[in-house]
């Protein structure tokens, strides 16, 4: 059953909010000032019918917009939609009382996104691959995407048969590809057993059509060329399915803020590094400690270091940083700290920083909820908040990165 409804403003996830008989409901992709009709069930309502649309409406930029769940606000106008997200990270921080200068959001052109996590499944119609359709199982196939690099939207046949060859389960799987300086880096996931047979298969495939690399489930099955990603100077070989910032301009805008507030910095402390983004970068003119749980990613950085020319001396330590983070008292070896944690932020590691008397900190997250707690953590330890840069790297969808610069003051003696 249909009802109509009045868009009053844009939810944290990009759903139009409207109230509604017991309660707020969230409509995907409707705009604010918009009476839709739509159908409801619970505080859910899927998009009927927009009867009186917003001037900020726009035409979608793909066709699978609105089907396919990869993106929530192709169809605002993009002054709008830039001033809703760095409003994201404004009101996040409005939340634990930080009134701070938010900078303008840092623009992410279309056609740049290097990786994507796609889910295939073999049907009674042939392979499907795609992105799943917003709140759903169900995988919207995909012809085109105007997010990802063109090399990853050219090899989408290439992908689709690779699926097709690769799958030994009636299950949903999944498969991360990396647009590499050496080619497509592949890494399967949960695709099912390989044989002897599917392997040499596999492998003739990824030869044949050029793939940098092909992984499944953490194993190399073939690398034709080693997948190359360069940070900065360097060239780092990163390992399947490793985790990098999605476009190149957002890292390298990243990577300038922090090296230009730790520019003072001699001892530099990296937390949750990951392959080396900020660290490589960072060693041209300072000393490093790297932190990561992930083994093979922090090899990754330590063999790009030692194959480098012209770094500082970086180190390198695994440990799990929500487990076990750096104390204040080692980080008083440190005149400079960045951490970049995964969504869930880094609480214990905030405290920690907070009771030091670190000079210089960064903090990047791609979380502004998180962000904000761990920022008033630092604010509540002593530490001033100089600046806050939103950078949207996850065009189209309501997340986005920011970058927070802090400073302590030195005691006075």
């Amino acid at each position: 059953m249909s009802n109509r409804f009045v868009i009053d403003r844009l939810g944290a996830q990009g759903d139009g909010i409207a109230a509604g008989e017991g309660g707020e409901v969230f409509i995907p992709f409707a705009l604010p000032g918009e009476t839709v009709t739509a159908a409801r069930v619970k505080d859910r309502a899927d998009l009927i019918a927009v009867l009186d649309p917003s001037p900020l409406r726009v035409d979608p930029a793909c066709r699978h917009f609105g089907a396919c769940g990869g993106c929530a606000l192709q169809h605002m106008q993009d002054e709008a939609y830039r001033a809703w997200k760095r409003e994201r990270v404004v009101l996040a921080l409005r939340s634990r009382k930080i009134e701070a200068e938010v900078a303008p959001l840092v623009a992410c052109r279309s056609g740049t996104r290097r990786r994507a996590a796609f889910t295939a499944r073999r049907t009674e119609a042939g392979m499907l691959l795609g992105f799943n359709r917003h709140l759903s199982a169900e995988i919207v196939p995909l012809e085109e995407c105007p997010v990802l690099l063109p090399e990853i939207v050219a090899a989408l046949p290439t992908l689709r048969a690779l699926a097709e060859l690769a799958c030994a389960t009636p299950k949903p799987f999944h498969m991360a590809v990396t647009a590499t300086a050496s080619g497509l880096d592949v890494a399967l996931h949960d695709a099912g057993r390989i044989d002897d047979g599917r392997r040499r298969s596999l492998i003739d495939f990824a030869v044949r059509e050029g793939l940098a690399r092909l992984s499944a489930d953490a194993e190399v099955i073939v690398e034709p060329k080693k997948p190359a990603v360069t940070f900065g100077t360097v060239a780092v070989m990163p390992p399947p399915g490793a985790f990098l910032q999605a476009t190149e301009a957002a890292e390298a805008t990243m990577a300038e803020l922090v090296a230009g507030h730790l520019s003072r910095a001699k001892k530099i402390a990296d937390l949750f590094s990951g392959c080396g983004s900020f660290a490589l970068r960072l060693a041209s003119k300072a000393e490093v400690h790297a932190v990561e749980n992930d083994a093979a990613a922090l090899a990754a950085l330590d063999r790009g270091f030692r194959f480098a020319a012209g770094l500082k001396r970086v180190t390198a330590e695994k440990r799990d940083l929500f487990r076990r983070p750096l104390t204040a008292k080692e980080l008083e070896a440190f005149d400079g700290v960045v951490f970049d944690p995964p969504r869930a932020g880094a609480e214990d590691q905030s405290k920690q920083l907070a009771r030091s008397q670190v000079p210089l900190v960064v903090a990047v997250s791609c979380n502004p909820v998180t962000l904000a707690r761990d920022l008033r953590i630092l604010l509540d330890g002593g530490y001033a908040l100089k600046s806050v840069v939103p950078i949207d790297q996850f065009l189209w969808s309501p997340h986005v990165e920011a970058v927070a610069l802090l400073e302590k003051p030195r005691k006075k003696r």
